[in-house]
């Protein structure tokens, strides 16, 4: 058996594949969805464990995504942190950037850094850009430095020096003499975290690592004690935010590799789905209880950036972690959104969710708060028997309590505040998805929109028309999608090193050199884990710019050698600069970061097939209710169980789709085709 689990904000979510151990083809699949249990997060995936009868002696291979480091980093629980840097750099943490995300708002907050000034210690040492000794290390103040952790009680050290990404050899030695004085504590340096440059936000990158490692750490240990405890014979596999998944221990040294771990899962779970039904150019769209995550794939490829930021809105700057993420947009829009009033009279929906206790009014648990999926029940889009898969019936009366407030505010009916809630939630993801496509040159017709989240297929409709795609495809089991895919990902392992050269002829052997240098590094690394070399894919990736410029694009190499054509790689990088940013130049082209990707590929499961057993369609069929569609009006509508929905059964709208983890809605002016796999392929009429 193979299994995976994802915490998210609101539920954990676990799929089981169970195989033939003879053909090794898959038999069977259970999925479960429990509640996330914050302040004890293992537990709910015990409980889901529990919930779906596993054995763990049974299970070969277990993945992980978790939403540990996020939750630590957007909440600030995370471990009391000192740094120790540079002398003179002080205050780079509080100088941040200078550019604001909007010029001319003054709403505009400076936020506070995670390390206090005075926990940010200063050593005497310089390295020049060119890694270059310009000033030893002077450890002389650092027995005063230790004595001042101590008596602040710090939990957790960063160690960032100017230049370590170049030559870490004076972090290398700071780290020996401050781990035999301080034993207790969890130290990370930034050559550990990150060898790209750009000092503030490496150093940010090294603070937040730190800032989590003890929580991080103290948890990964708990799941893997338990998981043992009950029977796992293998040590669980961790999901990243590169897309690939890596050793526990792995991730126990730089936690801050996962702080999207979920949502990388679900993309490259629809990547894998992809090739399976050729379509290569996705548009995946997660909606889960707590929020939207959106990513674009082009030609089966994601974007990798180190670009990514946490707390950043219009009025906040946020702060840069510079590690591998997919390229994903990610907005507090969910199930559990709350809708509220402003001051002007105005409705949103989120960032703040019901979270799933006490989680929507439908709940019955307290909730006083009206969210999207009470506007969804309102609406009559979700049947009644299959609410939070049939585990519970939506309480109506909590439901007619939440909207009262509304009501009066707005001066407006329970359903005309319902289908307000859906438009608003709807606008904003709207706005996400055109942050990946439009705005980046790419035409949302060209693509596929791949929807998935216990909200995914409920507003995917809706979606995909007000963006003109032309196809909208819900996965087999698409409320645990995100699970899923981690069992269709590979080790990953990406390395990262700054070096400014000008790509011309003389300077191949430097280029060459890195790159052997870096499949040196990921060897080693991987040998450690127990993995031989002949089992190690490389992919190469480099950051150009034209020279002088700021900025720069991610260009794919073949396999570098002596004999790589440089002009072919100067001309995809021209190509590549005119589609990101409309204009190319004649100049000088710079090669600034070397991107090695090491793989070392996992046994995946195939996507198994549906069972044709001749059913009829209205076989499936397991009730008619009155369903609003907004704009296009009320319509007595069929409901479907997806569980007897087979092969080539095509059905029009309006219709509802009910499973366990998930509700899919048909429009009035669409239909339903269902594929081998179990997919649901909405198309116009």
């Amino acid at each position: 058996m193979r299994v995976a689990t994802d915490i998210g904000g609101t539920f954990t979510d676990l799929v089981c594949l169970e195989f033939n151990k003879e053909s090794g083809k898959p038999i069977g699949v259970k999925v479960s969805k429990t509640d996330t249990t914050p302040l004890n997060f293992e537990k709910g995936i015990l409980n889901a464990i529990a919930k779906s009868n596993l054995n763990l002696s049974e299970v070969d291979f277990f993945a992980h995504g978790t939403t540990v480091v996020i939750n630590a980093l957007t909440e600030r629980k995370g471990a009391k942190t000192a740094l120790i840097t540079t002398k003179g750099f002080r205050d780079v943490l509080e100088i941040a950037r200078c550019n604001r995300p909007d010029l001319f708002n003054f709403n505009f907050v400076k936020q506070p850094p995670f390390v206090p000034r005075y926990l940010r210690f200063e050593i005497e040492e310089r390295m020049n850009y060119k890694g270059e000794i310009v000033t030893e290390l002077n450890t002389d103040n650092l027995e005063e430095i230790v004595q001042l952790c101590k008596e602040e009680k710090v939990e957790a050290l960063a160690i960032c020096l100017l230049h370590a990404y170049k030559n870490p050899e004076h972090e290398i030695l700071l780290i020996q003499k401050i781990k035999h004085l301080l034993p207790f504590i969890e130290i990370i340096a930034s050559h550990e975290v990150t060898r790209e440059w750009r000092e503030y936000e490496r150093t940010s990158t090294t603070v937040l690592s730190s800032y989590v490692l003890p929580i991080a750490k103290n948890y990964l240990n708990k799941l893997e004690e338990k998981l043992q405890f009950n029977g796992l014979k293998n040590l669980p596999y961790i999901m990243q935010s590169n897309g690939g998944i890596t050793t526990i221990n792995d991730v126990k040294a730089n936690p801050i590799t996962m702080v999207e771990s979920g949502p990388a899962s679900g993309v490259f779970g629809a990547i894998a789905l992809g090739k399976v039904i050729n379509r290569k150019n996705l548009i995946v769209l997660d909606i889960g209880g707590t929020t939207a995550k959106c990513a674009l794939v082009e030609n089966g490829q994601v974007k990798i950036t180190t670009n990514y930021k946490i707390d950043h809105s219009k009025t906040k700057a946020g702060y840069p972690i510079q590690t591998p993420v997919i390229d994903i947009v990610e907005i507090g829009n969910g199930g559990g959104s709350i809708a509220w009033v402003d001051a002007g009279g105005k409705m949103h929906v989120g960032p703040k969710s019901a979270g799933a206790k006490p989680g929507p009014a439908a709940y019955g648990r307290g909730g006083e708060n009206l969210t999207t999926t009470d506007a969804n029940i309102i609406l009559g889009r979700i049947h009644p028997d299959y609410f939070l898969g049939g585990e519970l019936k939506p309480d109506y009366n909590s439901i007619e309590e939440a909207s009262k407030s509304l009501c009066t505010t707005l001066k407006a009916s329970k359903e005309e505040i319902a289908k307000g809630i859906i438009r608003v939630a709807n606008a904003n993801m709207t706005n996400a998805l055109k942050l990946i496509s439009i705005n980046k040159g790419h035409d949302p017709r060209d693509f596929s929109m791949v929807v998935i989240g216990g909200g995914g297929g409920m507003h995917g409709a809706d979606l995909a028309r007000e963006l003109q795609v032309t196809e909208l495809i819900v996965p087999y089991n698409a409320g645990v999608f995100s699970a899923f895919g981690m069992l269709m990902s590979d080790l990953r392992r990406d390395l990262i090193r700054t070096n400014v050269v000008a790509l011309i002829d003389k300077n191949k052997d430097t280029i060459q050199n890195i790159f052997l240098e870096m499949q040196a590094d990921a060897i080693e690394k991987y040998k450690t884990d127990g993995f031989k070399e002949n089992l190690i894919k490389f992919t190469y990736y480099t950051d150009l710019r034209y020279a002088g410029q700021e900025h720069y694009v991610k260009v794919e190499l073949p396999n570098f050698s002596k004999d790589t054509q440089l002009d072919e790689i100067i001309n995809n990088f021209h190509k590549a600069h005119k589609k990101q940013y409309s204009f190319d130049l004649d100049a000088q082209v710079e090669l600034v970061n070397f991107h090695l990707v090491a793989e070392v590929e996992v046994d995946k499961p195939g996507f198994p097939k549906l069972v044709v057993t001749g059913k009829h369609l209205d076989e499936a069929i397991i009730g008619y209710q009155e369903v609003d569609f907004d704009d296009l009006g009320k319509h007595k509508t069929a409901y479907y169980n997806r569980e007897l929905l087979e092969p080539e059964m095509l059905i029009y709208g309006p219709a509802v789709i009910a499973e366990n983890a998930t509700t899919t809605l048909v429009t009035p002016v669409q239909k339903l085709t269902v594929d081998i796999y179990g997919n649901l392929i909405i198309t116009l009429k």
